[in-house]
């Protein structure tokens, strides 16, 4: 008990000292944007520093269950390019997720059974019937927030080591998808740039891409029950 107390205690003043120290300015894209040449410059200097001090950012605020991975996610495409971008924000996202997965599981639990009692049920049911597979289902098609995926699951019977890597592929595709509108908005210099054929290509994607997962999804459950 002593242990899951000074836990909770370390979580909260993590939580405190990243506002207290206007961290999460870097989390509203108008902010960003005013620091990408910035940014740009460290990571030409230094870029395995600079790209290792994302990474933790990264998963400081998704860890602590902190809104703006998705503002994070078009920046680390904006700084980094679409290959590293992608890479970074997969594994730092991953990591990120299992940490509040963790948290819920071992120091919250009372908590979120009392305050997400119904949506826990559903997911308990997801589990059951589909197993990983409906984590799955879940990253590519978020029928829940990211944050909350990761804190319900922390409550089903789910493996650590299942949450993470299915996690990580479940995930992948939309990764890819924002890091690259990230790449794209980098590229801005003038309003006639945002008429661009690439930048409107990675906006398309933006919204077409829950769709297109939706039906990958529902082709993958026919052949499943085809079986």
């Amino acid at each position: 008990m002593g242990k899951r107390i000074l836990l909770v205690s370390a979580i909260l003043v993590l939580v405190i000292a990243f506002y207290a120290f206007d961290l999460d300015q870097w989390l509203m894209l108008d902010k960003l944007q005013e620091g990408t040449d910035k940014f740009m410059q460290w990571k030409d200097a230094s870029p395995l520093l600079v790209g290792l001090l994302f990474a933790l950012f990264y998963i400081l605020v998704t860890g602590l269950s902190l809104p703006g991975a998705a503002i994070l996610t078009i920046a680390a495409g904006a700084v980094f390019g679409l290959y590293w971008g992608t890479i970074i924000v997969s594994f730092s996202s991953s990591i990120g997720a299992t940490l509040a997965f963790l948290v819920a599981r071992y120091l919250l639990r009372d908590y979120v059974q009392e305050r997400f009692a119904m949506r826990l049920k559903m997911v308990n049911e997801g589990i059951e019937r589909e197993g990983a597979f409906y984590l799955f289902a879940l990253r590519l098609v978020p029928v829940f927030p990211f944050v909350l995926i990761n804190i319900l699951m922390g409550l089903t019977h789910i493996r650590v080591w299942t949450f993470y890597w299915v996690s990580q592929l479940g995930m992948l595709a939309a990764t890819i998808v924002y890091v690259n509108a990230g790449t794209q908005l980098a590229r801005i210099d003038n309003l006639k740039d945002i008429a661009s054929p690439a930048l409107l290509l990675s906006f398309a994607l933006l919204g077409v891409f829950p769709l297109l997962a939706k039906y990958i999804l529902n082709w993958v459950k026919r052949r499943r029950a085809a079986k």
